[in-house]
């Protein structure tokens, strides 16, 4: 009995050990933002000089990527007690709080942020139908040669992002309504609610009559998953975990937004350079994750995690930017240019004939990739 007692703590010294452990980025994020004061002013970074403040948002960039990585960790855990696409839903709503997050702080701390919510779209879509998509078909094609998935759940994903993103970033072009790329009140209005209420009836179906397009297993057998018991005490620690690794990048989102800002303006850099530093802080953990999950020949939730979040942020990102920048006056730039919009739609097109295939190879892999590498270069050579 004596050497059952010992074991037992042992063991529980143990996993509290291990809980420290998997908690020690989100430690170091809010270690970090009792550390810092207040944000950062213009002339204290003039006087400080670009190197030193280069290095300081190097710092609280890693800082901030351990935290999402952390925040992506419990996602996961949650994923293994819910089951597909739950797991995968709290996912990409994490990674949508933080981009909205960061998208409010860096639109609002300065005066040239009107094209932000663009950039951030477009940087998001790029990187996630292309960059990640790319890399999880070609990871997973020289490990396993050919995956296969749900042709339902990813057709219905595209369903929606194909008609929206081109509402979003294509239609401003030309509408007479008001001047240059962008939209009237009411066409706003009607585009934000139009978003959310759409996402809104895609989750009620991804999580309840259509639940099984989103996972490779049949019907019945979702349906017994439905049925099966939760603990709450699975739930819980995960759930707590998350919020603790969320916060940190929500609290040092403000200074990240002033150093970014800044750093573009003195380096003469391109304006979107912000919406790709965004949208790769939010989604290098995801793609992470769809690799991985590719290579452990889990092609469908890869593919979910793909295009979740590129459904997600048009779904919410967008709706609560809108929403944001109407209540302070704040005009938006969304119309891309005739670059990325050929981009745009042949980025589309490439997704809509890989994923109607039903089947995942190498082929696939290089084309995704070959589209992403060019989105790059038209950033740095516009």
């Amino acid at each position: 009995m004596k050497y059952a007692i010992i074991e037992d703590s042992e063991l529980k010294a143990s996993r509290a050990k291990t809980a420290i452990i998997r908690l020690a980025p989100a430690l170091s994020g809010w270690a970090l933002w009792l550390l810092l004061s207040r944000p950062p002013t213009r002339p204290a970074m003039l006087a400080q000089g670009l190197g030193a403040t280069a290095v300081t948002a190097g710092i609280i960039f890693l800082i901030m990527l351990g935290c999402v990585s952390s925040t992506v960790r419990y996602a996961d855990k949650l994923a293994e007690r819910l089951g597909e696409p739950f797991g995968t839903l709290v996912l990409t709503l994490s990674s949508t709080c933080i981009e909205v997050t960061l998208m409010l702080r860096i639109m609002f701390g300065g005066e040239e942020n009107h094209a932000m919510l663009r950039d951030t779209v477009f940087a998001a879509l790029m990187i996630t139908l292309n960059g990640v998509t790319g890399l999880a078909l070609l990871s997973g094609a020289l490990r396993h040669r050919e995956q296969s998935f749900n042709l339902r759940g990813a057709l219905s994903f595209l369903q929606l992002i194909a008609p929206l993103s081109m509402l979003i970033l294509i239609m401003p072009n030309y509408t007479e309504s008001s001047p240059g790329p962008t939209l009237a009140p009411t066409q706003s209005v009607f585009l934000g609610v139009l978003c959310a209420v759409v996402y809104g009836l895609f989750l009620m179906l991804q999580t309840g009559r259509h639940r099984a397009y989103f996972s490779l297993a049949s019907t019945s057998e979702v349906a017994v998953r439905q049925k099966r018991p939760r603990r709450l005490v699975d739930i819980t620690k995960p759930v707590f975990g998350l919020i603790i690794s969320i916060l940190p990048v929500v609290l040092l989102s403000e200074w990240l937004a002033h150093l970014i800002d800044f750093g573009i303006e003195e380096l003469h850099a391109p304006a979107a350079l912000g919406g790709v530093i965004i949208a790769g802080l939010v989604l290098f953990p995801e793609a992470a994750s769809a690799i991985r999950s590719a290579l452990a020949n889990h092609m469908q939730r890869s593919i979910n995690i793909c295009l979740g979040s590129a459904l997600s942020t048009i779904g919410l990102t967008v709706p609560t930017i809108i929403i944001a920048s109407g209540w302070f006056d704040h005009p938006l730039i969304l119309g891309l240019s005739g670059a990325n919009t050929t981009l745009l739609q042949a980025s589309l097109l490439i997704a809509m004939l890989t994923f109607i295939s039903g089947a995942a190879n190498l082929l696939q892999g290089v084309v995704h990739l070959m589209l992403f590498f060019g989105y790059l270069i038209f950033i740095l050579f516009p």
